[in-house]
């Protein structure tokens, strides 16, 4: 009898093309939906791509693992920003995105029923694999300022546990992790005998002089750390689908399998262009940065005037703002009356597990994605479909 797998069965639809519909549905709504940047790669590392491709011998497959100027590239970007220095003990792979290497790692590292512990709440992406590996996503509380809850984290590990995930700076939230509480999460994984998964995708996108941490710098936690880094947000290039992963060196033989078996390898021209974008380096992110960061301010400042009716600490990472409003009993009907009345579009929190929208309705806002002017007009749609929608 034909039917589908029943690991998707237990794999919730992926939100972003549902609003993604809706916006099409409903013309000239604003999206705060989806979180990109507004901005592409370098024009002068595209420019260099046709000369680069000229050489036949990229038409073929090349390195499983990445071609081989471009992880030489990646290993001192580590060592520059990361203070991860990648010897004998760890190994650097091109991926096609950090959702993939994200993947990549679960199917190298568990197997079916085995678990993967979240702080909520969690990037929905990441839950999803899990689940697509037959695993066990646990669900683990923060604090209310989305900080880390290590005690938490703690009582949640079982002997199926193989990881604990943590996202710094934070999607959903833009909370960025104290170097203190990513510590005492990492140790916590070496007494445990399990793996630390450090997501730091958004890495370069702190503001008010919070600092980002990689648990892969301390001394002796490369064997049980695996970190995730992506193109896509720092150097606008996320159609081009490059992320890279550090693993264990010990994993070097499950993670070669899942890659060749997967992708082969990462497609050339994204990951010349990479290698280009990243001989600009940071300097060149840096002042993308500090223009988010005005945006920041003003959406900040916009949101207070929904007063008492929305909570949301004001984090310091990423472009994301994670408010809590008054429950709702239908936990679409909300986001449906946005977009077709008041012509914004915003996630709902219960793709990120915040599935009880009877005592609260939360709601990812992203601010990076379009100009400044558009996400100013976007927020004061978002402001008056609350008031209208409560009454308030």
């Amino acid at each position: 009898m034909k039917r589908q797998s029943a690991r998707m069965d237990a794999v919730d639809s992926p939100i972003i093309p549902t609003i993604a519909k809706l916006v099409r549905e409903n013309p000239g709504t604003i999206s705060l939906g989806q979180g990109v940047v507004n901005y592409g790669p370098p024009a002068q590392a595209v420019a260099e791509l046709p000369k680069l491709m000229a050489d036949a011998q990229l038409n073929k497959y090349q390195a499983v693992g990445g071609i081989a100027p471009l992880v030489d590239r990646f290993r001192q970007k580590l060592a520059d920003d990361n203070h991860i220095h990648c010897g004998t003990e760890s190994i650097v792979m091109v991926t096609a995105g950090s959702n993939m290497a994200f993947l990549n790692c679960v199917l190298a590292v568990a197997d079916p029923g085995d678990e993967f512990i979240l702080p909520m709440p969690f990037y929905f992406n990441q839950e999803m694999a899990i689940r697509m590996c037959g695993c066990i996503p646990v669900p683990v509380p923060t604090h209310s300022d989305w900080s880390l809850d290590v005690d938490a984290l703690a009582a949640a590990i079982t002997p199926r546990t193989r990881a604990i995930v943590t996202v710094s700076p934070n999607n959903p939230t833009g909370a960025v992790y104290s170097e203190d509480s990513l510590r005492a999460v990492n140790a916590l994984c070496a007494r445990a005998g399990i793996y630390h998964f450090s997501d730091e995708a958004y890495e370069y996108f702190t503001y008010d002089g919070a600092r980002h941490f990689s648990p892969a710098s301390i001394p002796g936690a490369q064997n049980h750390t695996l970190s995730f880094y992506s193109m896509s947000k720092n150097f606008g290039m996320a159609s081009w689908r490059v992320g890279y992963v550090v693993f264990p060196a010990d994993l070097f033989g499950a993670m070669n399998k899942v890659q060749d078996t997967n992708l082969i390898c990462a497609p050339v021209a994204s990951q010349l262009l990479a290698l280009q974008a990243l001989q600009l380096g940071r300097e060149w992110v840096q002042p993308k940065v500090q223009a988010l960061a005005q945006v920041r301010a003003q959406v900040n400042q916009a949101l207070q005037g929904l007063g008492d009716l929305v909570e949301f600490p004001h984090t310091q990472g990423a472009f994301y703002v994670l408010m809590k409003l008054p429950g709702v009993s239908d936990p679409m009907a909300f986001n449906r009356a946005m977009t077709e009345k008041h012509r914004v579009a915003t996630l709902p929190g219960f793709a990120f597990g915040l599935s009880d929208t009877a005592s609260a309705n939360y709601q990812r806002l992203s601010y990076g994605a379009l100009d400044a002017a558009t996400v100013a007009e976007g927020v004061a749609r978002y402001v008056a479909a609350v008031k209208d929608w409560y009454k308030a």
